[in-house]
């Protein structure tokens, strides 16, 4: 049975950091490309980042370039995201996925 099990999050002040991170089970998380996707109160669900198998290669939304850092550890089957110099946009709950699957959800508040 594939899990992901995002933790991490909390309550920030703006211009602060958060550690996502995300640790994978039942499947083959070395073979996987991997995302995070947000979802703000009220809103849809929002793609944040993804990362391909090796981490050679990533990408991210526009609003989050240069504030956000994807990575993983296939060795510890954990999916990460570093997040930097937060804004109180970026206050969601955020997702590891795999495909259409997606963990219970981190919440990110950024607030003063």
């Amino acid at each position: 049975e594939v899990q992901l099990v995002e933790s991490g999050g909390g309550l920030v002040q703006p211009g602060g950091s958060l550690r996502l991170s995300c640790v994978a089970s039942g499947f083959t998380f070395s073979s996987s490309f991997m995302s995070w996707v947000r979802q703000a109160p009220g809103k849809g669900l929002e793609w944040v980042s993804d990362i391909n198998r090796d981490g050679t290669n990533t990408r991210y939304l526009d609003s989050v370039k240069g504030r956000f850092n994807i990575s993983r550890a296939n060795a510890k089957n954990t999916l990460y995201l570093q997040m930097n110099s937060l804004k109180p946009e970026d206050t969601a709950v955020y997702y590891c996925a795999r495909s259409t699957r997606r963990g219970q959800g981190t919440q990110v508040t950024v607030s003063s």
